[in-house]
C-alpha cells in the first residue's frame, strides 16, 4: 500500500510554492522573497562583517575552488569571487538565480572575474547533473558551501531524513580528499524550546534595517517538532507598490508598506544534524561547530546559527 501523506507533508506543500527539478518544492517560486532579499540581508555593514568571518575561515582550510550550492541571488558568490576564490554557483530556484545572472551581466564588462563565473540550476539530490553551464573541476572542490539556513528548506516527508542524507552524500561526493563542507542551520533547539527566534537572529547573515517583523510557528506531530514556519514582513518604503499593498504600523505609529512572504523549514536539532554529518564523513572526521562563526563563544551565548565545517578524509 502506498504511504499516505502526513500532516506535515500536506502543510509543507500548501506553504511551499512551485516544484524544483527533483520534485522538492521551490519556496521562492512566486518571486516575493527574491524581490526583497537584498533588503532582508542588509547592505555594506552585513557584507563587511560577514565577509571577514567567512573568508578567514575558508582560507584557514586553504580553499581555492568552491561550489556555492545555495547561491540564491548570488550575493555571497560575488563576495567570494571578489575575495579571490574560484566560485561556481548553483541554486534550485530559478527566481533567485535570475538576480545572480543579472549581477553577472552588470559586472562582467568592468571586471574579468565575472566572465568565468559559472551559474546554473543545481539540485542537491543530483548535484553531478547540474545545468550544462556548470563544469565541475576534475577531482572535486576544495569546499562546498550550503549556508544561510538553506539546507533546512529540504523537507523530510518520509520521516527518516533520507533526503537530507542523500544531499549530504552528494556534497561529500563533490569534495576532493581533504576538502570541507561548510553547512549551517538556525538554532532550532532554541526555536523549538522557546517558540521564537533568539534575540540575535538578525546579526549574522541578515542585517537589513527593513525587517519589520518575523513571526514564528512551530508545527508538532506527536509532540515532536516537524516544521518551523517564519512569516516575514519587510519594509518596502520607497519602492513602488500597488493599491492592494499590505501595510503595517511601526512602534512609533508610522504606517509603512510591507512585503509579506512565508518560508518553511525542517527543524534540525544540533545533535541530530551532527550525527548525520558524521555518518557520511566518518566519526573521526575533523569537524567543528561554530556559533555564529564564533569558535569559543561565552558560556551564556545563545547562537542564532550553527555553522558546521567538516573535512573529507584525505
Amino acid at each position: 500500500m502506498a504511504k499516505q501523506p502526513s500532516k506535515v507533508d500536506g502543510v509543507f506543500r500548501t506553504r511551499s510554492l512551485g516544484i524544483a527539478a527533483s520534485g522538492v518544492q521551490d519556496q521562492y517560486s512566486d518571486g516575493k522573497a527574491a524581490q526583497v532579499w537584498g533588503l532582508y540581508m542588509g547592505g555594506k555593514k552585513r557584507t563587511d562583517d560577514y565577509k571577514e568571518k567567512i573568508v578567514s575561515l575558508l582560507k584557514s582550510y586553504d580553499v581555492h575552488t568552491l561550489l556555492d550550492a545555495a547561491c540564491g541571488t548570488g550575493v555571497d558568490s560575488v563576495m567570494l569571487l571578489e575575495a579571490g576564490f574560484n566560485v561556481k554557483s548553483v541554486d534550485a530556484s530559478d527566481k533567485m538565480l535570475k538576480y545572480a545572472y543579472k549581477l553577472r551581466w552588470q559586472r562582467h564588462k568592468s571586471d574579468p572575474i565575472y566572465e568565468d563565473w559559472e551559474i546554473g540550476e543545481g539540485d542537491w539530490l543530483d548535484l553531478e547533473n547540474c545545468e550544462d553551464s556548470i563544469n565541475h573541476p576534475e577531482g572535486g572542490y576544495d569546499a562546498v558551501l550550503c549556508i544561510g539556513n538553506s539546507f533546512a528548506h529540504l523537507p523530510d516527508f518520509a520521516g527518516d531524513n533520507s533526503l537530507h542524507k542523500k544531499a549530504i552524500f552528494n556534497f561529500h561526493k563533490m569534495l576532493k580528499p581533504g576538502g570541507v563542507l561548510m553547512i549551517d542551520h538556525r538554532n532550532y533547539d532554541y526555536i523549538i524550546d522557546h517558540g521564537g527566534l533568539p534575540n540575535s537572529c538578525t546579526k549574522l547573515y541578515y542585517q537589513g534595517d527593513r525587517i519589520h517583523k518575523i513571526r514564528t510557528s512551530v508545527l508538532k506531530v506527536d509532540n515532536i517538532a516537524k516544521m518551523i514556519t517564519l512569516d516575514y514582513e519587510i519594509d518596502i518604503t520607497g519602492i513602488p507598490y500597488g493599491e492592494d499593498q499590505a501595510m503595517a504600523q511601526k512602534e512609533d505609529g508610522t504606517i509603512i508598506p510591507v512585503s509579506e512572504f512565508r518560508l518553511s523549514y525542517y527543524p534540525h536539532r544540533l545533535k541530530n544534524f551532527t550525527a548525520m554529518l558524521k555518518a557520511q564523513f566518518g566519526e573521526e572526521a575533523e569537524h567543528q561547530v561554530l556559533s555564529d562563526f564564533n569558535s569559543d563563544p561565552p558560556a551564556d551565548y545563545i547562537a542564532s546559527f550553527y555553522i558546521h565545517v567538516i573535512k573529507k578524509t584525505e
